[in-house]
C-alpha cells in the first residue's frame, strides 16, 4: 500500500550530512527533476541546505512527459524565480540551455576571479536530485563521455565525484536522495510510478492499480487504447480500480493456470509501460495555472 510506502538507506542520510559541506564548493546547484513529477520529485530537505544559492531546474525525462505541460512548468518556475528548462539527457536534447543560463548566473562570480587575475575559471556545479531521476546520466551527456555510474534502479550513484564538461564547466555529482518522510500518499505512487523508490520495498500491484487509476484520470484515452479495454468514469480509488486493473490484465494474457490473473506479472508489464512511455507521454502532475500560495523556493 502506497501509505505505508518508504525507502530511506543509510547511504542517503550520509550524503545529506554531507551535502552541507560541499555547499561552499560550488556556484551554481543544478537540480535535477522528473518532468513527469515536478514537484514531488523535489526533495524538501534540500531547501534549508541550498537556501540562497543559485539554482537551475532542470525537468529531465521531458520526452516521455506530456510537451504542453513541459511548456507550463517552465513558466511555473520562471514565475517563481527559478529559471527551468526541459531537457532529454539521453537523447542529448536542451543541454545547452544548461551551460547558456549558468554562465548568465554566474557571470559576477567568474567577472570576480578574472578581476583577480584567474582567466578561464570554470563554472562549479552540483548535481542534484532524486534516485533515479536521471542526474548520472545527464553529467554523462554534458561531458559526452562516460564518467558517472547509471542504471534503470535508484540508489546507483554512492558518493560524491567530479566531472569536468567539454565546455570547461565542473560538475559535482551527488547520491540520489529521497527524505524520511515521503509525503502524502498521492507523492509516494508518484515516486513509485517513475521508479525513485525501488521496487522491491512496494506493493507493486497496489502501486500498478493506483497508478491505471491516476493515468486513466489524467489521459483516459491513452491507458483505453493501450489496453483495449473501456472504463467508466470513477474516483481514483484502489478499490474502485481493482477490476479494471484485472480485465487489462486478461487482455494482455498475464494468465495462470486454472485462468487465474497474474497479478505480479501485469503490474510490471504496466510499470514499464508506464516508464517506457509507451502508454503515451503522461505527465501526472500537472501545472498549475494561476499563482498559488505554494512556496517553490
Amino acid at each position: 500500500m502506497t501509505d505505508r510506502m518508504n525507502w530511506f538507506p543509510g547511504h542517503m542520510r550520509k550524503a545529506m550530512n554531507e551535502l552541507k559541506d560541499r555547499m561552499k564548493l560550488i556556484d551554481v546547484l543544478i537540480e535535477v527533476c522528473d518532468a513527469r513529477i515536478p514537484l514531488s520529485s523535489r526533495n524538501p530537505e534540500l531547501r534549508r541546505i541550498i537556501e540562497g544559492k543559485t539554482r537551475i531546474v532542470v525537468l529531465n525525462k521531458s520526452d516521455l512527459s506530456d510537451p504542453e505541460q513541459n511548456r507550463l512548468w517552465e513558466a511555473y518556475f520562471l514565475g517563481k524565480g527559478t529559471p527551468a528548462i526541459s531537457i532529454d539527457s539521453v537523447h542529448r536534447k536542451g543541454l545547452q540551455q544548461i551551460r547558456s543560463i549558468a554562465e548568465d548566473k554566474c557571470a559576477g562570480i567568474l567577472q570576480k576571479a578574472r578581476d583577480k587575475g584567474r582567466i578561464g575559471r570554470p563554472i562549479r556545479a552540483m548535481v542534484v536530485g532524486i534516485p533515479n531521476s536521471g542526474k548520472s546520466t545527464l553529467i554523462n551527456s554534458l561531458c559526452n563521455r562516460k564518467l558517472a555510474v547509471t542504471g534503470d534502479m535508484p540508489g546507483v550513484t554512492r558518493h560524491f565525484q567530479w566531472a569536468r564538461t567539454e565546455s570547461g564547466m565542473e560538475l559535482m555529482d551527488m547520491p540520489g536522495v529521497l527524505w524520511p518522510n515521503l509525503g502524502k500518499p498521492r507523492d509516494r505512487l508518484c515516486l513509485a510510478l517513475t521508479g525513485a523508490i525501488r521496487s522491491d520495498v512496494t506493493d507493486l500491484v497496489s502501486v500498478s492499480s493506483l497508478g491505471m487509476s491516476l493515468i486513466h484520470s489524467l489521459y483516459p484515452q491513452f491507458i483505453e487504447n493501450r489496453y483495449g479495454i473501456t472504463i467508466p468514469p470513477g474516483p481514483y480509488d484502489e478499490r474502485e480500480y481493482y477490476e479494471p486493473f484485472m480485465s487489462a490484465a486478461r487482455k494482455k494474457g498475464c494468465i495462470l493456470s486454472a485462468g487465474r490473473v497474474d497479478e505480479e506479472r501485469f503490474a510490471r508489464l504496466f510499470i514499464d509501460d508506464f516508464q517506457s512511455g509507451r502508454i503515451g507521454r503522461v505527465s501526472l502532475e500537472h501545472a498549475p495555472r494561476f499563482n498559488t500560495k505554494e512556496d517553490i523556493k
